[in-house]
């Protein structure tokens, strides 16, 4: 028989049960998880030897850097802070409290220098600041020093890069790595931890918020200030088809598409369950080259003749729809938010001018033989470029041979020099991230060194003088004067043609709030609410 106090117990003993589940469950529902389809999978883990931009996305969240920029572009400090000598030579940094790498050991001088040297063998930016280094040394664990052979801000500039290679930093036994191999540690200082049981290469990749770590103060500004996680874990997952991401977005199966393709827009846009931001320093810069080393464009007219016929609108219609909002003209060489942008030019770049172009073909002799064009189909953004041009260089008077491909072939291809009839080429064309672009320095596709330039390999020596003459400037009103010549220099020897910006557009289930404008996706600005 069961007795009264009995049944008390039972009755007692259930209600705690069912406290228990309960608290179990709220523990549960606050444990917050980001999945998201990155514009890339993910399967390379050295943020240093690879130039992908998804693999410098995975840096932001693993590791960090010494500076970094703000919404405006001003460098501010993020690892450390710093000094200058009264003559503009020395700098010396010293790091902030509270760093430590993710296997608890504390980040120290010694360990910044380790991974600077290593950066500074493969940035372009970090090759110009080691040009002008006579030291870089260790004073204690917490500080250390550069000293120039001139003064000048390139350290500043080069340790806030923000994209293309970031300037990480690692553990000084990491970093030790030859820059021809690369690291297989995941260990950084990063406000999240890269789960290396979780990692399928290609497939998945998670991030658990790092506990340890502690962020600035200062609220979050681009890639400034505090880097304050409110998200206990981020998984990026792969779904190469991107009407399937859609779909797992729309029924709640992930939270994020990075980069929503813009025909699929309408089906997201407008919908209460979901929200769509264009961060526009994420956004992306047309560019056309030519091969400055075989005819026609060894030929300046031949080349100003190719910088008439090409005009931006029809392209940015053929990439993102006629009229759309996420597109724009710009004639800037470094980008129209850049603080070097100018629009010298703009009366030669911006609109195809096919009459002008074929008079100059006239003058110039040009004989009628193909150009080689090459043109990558199996990228979204690349796919319309090579028929565009293709039509507009013959309404100009060229006689274009356009040869389809897969990006990885025109990247294999455009390394030729040689002939266009026996492998080579004379045009192709890509984009660039903003970021990639907005300075003298760090913009590859403004070097002119002849056989050191990039692709297309262009030599003007007074481009080559200007930006060394940059790099050793401390003046801001100067440095931007300088910049603004190397653009009109750019665009009279036609070493690259600018084809105008648009913006990638993302799409978030309205349970996640992400509103900061930054060069990089940042995943700890993040949060998200609970339900579905």
């Amino acid at each position: 028989m069961v007795t009264k106090p009995s049944r008390l117990r039972v009755f007692a003993a259930s209600l705690v049960s069912a406290w228990l589940a309960a608290s179990c469950l709220t523990t549960a529902k606050a444990e917050t998880t980001v999945t998201a389809v990155m514009h890339a999978p993910l399967r390379a883990l050295d943020p240093v030897i690879s130039t992908a931009y998804i693999v410098r996305n995975y840096g932001y969240l693993v590791y960090d850097t010494l500076l970094a920029r703000d919404s405006k572009g001003n460098v501010k400090p993020q690892m450390a802070s710093w000094t200058v000598s009264p003559d503009g030579k020395t700098y010396t940094f010293t790091l902030r409290d509270g760093l430590a790498w993710h296997d608890g050991t504390p980040v120290t001088a010694e360990d910044c220098v380790a991974s600077l040297g290593r950066w500074s063998k493969v940035d372009k930016l970090g090759q110009i600041m080691a040009s002008l280094l006579t030291e870089m040394k260790p004073v204690d664990a917490k500080s250390f020093t550069m000293t120039f052979s001139v003064p000048t801000e390139i350290g500043l500039m080069a340790l806030s890069k923000p994209s293309g290679v970031a300037p990480f930093m690692f553990p000084k036994a990491v970093a030790a790595t030859p820059v021809s191999q690369a690291i297989t540690s995941t260990i950084g200082s990063g406000p999240f931890r890269f789960v290396t049981a979780e990692y399928k290469p290609g497939v998945q990749a998670s991030f658990v918020k790092n506990t340890a770590y502690v962020p600035r103060p200062e609220p979050a500004d681009g890639l400034a200030g505090g880097k304050v996680v409110k998200i206990d874990k981020v998984v990026w997952t792969t779904m190469p088809d991107p009407m399937t991401a859609v779909n797992a977005l729309l029924g709640g199966e992930i939270d994020m598409i990075e980069q929503v393709p813009h025909d699929l827009l309408p089906l997201v846009e407008g919908n209460p369950g979901f929200t769509t931001v264009v961060f526009r320093k994420q956004g992306s810069q047309n560019l056309a080259r030519l091969n400055w080393t075989q005819p026609p464009f060894n030929n300046p007219k031949i080349r100003e003749a190719a910088l008439l016929a090409l005009g931006q609108q029809p392209l940015l219609d053929a990439q993102v729809g006629s009229g759309s909002k996420y597109a724009e003209t710009c004639p800037a060489v470094f980008g129209c938010g850049s603080r070097y942008a100018s629009s010298y030019g703009a009366d030669r770049t911006v609109k195809a001018q096919p009459a002008k172009a074929k008079a100059l073909l006239k003058e110039a002799g040009y004989d009628g033989k193909p150009i080689v064009l090459l043109h990558a189909t199996d990228l979204a953004t690349l796919a319309p470029m090579g028929p565009v041009f293709a039509q507009q260089l013959r309404n100009a008077g060229f006689t274009v041979q356009m040869l389809s491909m897969d990006w990885a072939s025109v990247v294999a291809r455009r390394a030729s020099k040689a002939p266009a009839a026996e492998g080579g080429w004379n045009v192709f064309s890509t984009t660039n991230v903003l970021p990639d672009v907005a300075d003298p320095l760090g913009f590859i596709g403004v070097a002119a060194g002849g056989d050191s330039a990039w692709f297309g390999w262009p030599n003007v020596l007074e481009i080559e003088a200007a930006r060394a003459k940059l790099a050793r400037t401390a003046d801001a009103a100067e440095a931007t004067k300088i910049g603004q010549e190397i653009h009109k220099l750019v665009i009279d020897n036609v070493v690259m043609i600018p084809m105008g910006e648009f913006y990638s557009v993302t799409a978030l289930s309205k349970k996640v709030a992400y509103q900061v404008d930054a060069e990089a996706p940042v995943f700890w600005a993040m949060s998200k609410s609970a339900g579905r």
